[in-house]
């Protein structure tokens, strides 16, 4: 893992669209896993001011979602097609022919949809760069406690943690989805470069699960300690809770001379 810890969480949305833009800057056909949540929308803004102010295409982009709602209508405004086109499709040049979510509708069935999701990330030849959260539980994507480390993309039902916690993005008498069809655990360590988000003191103990505590099925994101380019953006209060964070940022800053050289990606 290459922790690196900023200021803020400004900072971290920076850095992240950093990422991004080198990877399309540098390979002709990028693969682009993404997430929804609170704290990915920091990043899509930065990606929309780039391609508004530095022509940053994404004509040749393909991405693939973590997730989505179970038998959610894709018009919804709960939908999670809905979020990443109001915060990122809408504004800027990508095809959204070339954009996925692992959808699932009433009617159909989840382990077919789940493999035929597989399929398509295989033919695409794989994600490059997928961005991730974590919620305050350990979970990516929706793979949460207990979830296989070997998973693949499936339906799940929600813990009425992570229930609770969506809660606030329900109106009041809005039904609330309980299941969701998401990328597992094996999808996501199977892409080249993992780039996870943490901000707020409220992630500071599942980040010190993930970063410090040993690798276990109660904290899926803890997986990622196995991943061998998996880079972890946080500000200070999500990273309050680790210790030694001097070395954190001594090693940060010798990989930055490196960076400097040779660039973000080595294999790209």
């Amino acid at each position: 893992m290459q922790i690196i810890i900023y200021d803020n969480a400004q900072l971290v949305a920076q850095s992240a669209a950093n990422w991004v833009k080198e990877l399309i800057n540098k390979k002709t056909d990028p693969v682009l896993g993404l997430a929804t949540g609170s704290t990915p929308i920091s990043l899509y803004k930065q990606l929309v001011e780039q391609h508004k102010s530095n022509n940053l295409s994404f004509k040749n982009v393909t991405t693939f979602n973590l997730d989505e709602y179970h038998q959610i209508d894709p018009v919804s405004s709960q939908s999670y097609r809905s979020f990443m086109t109001e915060h990122l499709f809408k504004h800027v040049d990508i095809d959204v022919n070339n954009t996925y979510l692992p959808t699932c509708a009433v009617g159909e069935n989840p382990r077919t949809q789940g493999l035929a999701y597989e399929e398509k990330i295989k033919q695409q030849g794989g994600v490059d760069l997928q961005v991730l959260g974590i919620g305050a539980n350990g979970h990516i994507g929706f793979n949460e406690p207990t979830s296989s480390l070997s998973s693949r993309t499936r339906i799940k039902t929600l813990t009425q943690q992570t229930i609770s916690d969506n809660s606030r993005l329900f109106k009041p008498g809005e039904q609330q989805p309980t299941m969701a069809m998401t990328m597992g655990i094996g999808t996501i360590m199977d892409a080249r470069y993992v780039l996870l988000m943490a901000t707020g003191a409220n992630k500071a103990n599942a980040v010190k699960d993930m970063i410090a505590g040993g690798v276990s099925a109660m904290c899926p994101a803890s997986a990622l300690q196995m991943h061998e380019n998996a880079i972890i953006l946080l500000d200070k209060a999500a990273a309050s809770e680790l210790s030694d964070q001097s070395y954190y940022q001594w090693a940060d800053n010798e990989n930055r001379k490196l960076i400097e050289h040779y660039g973000y990606f080595h294999n790209y």
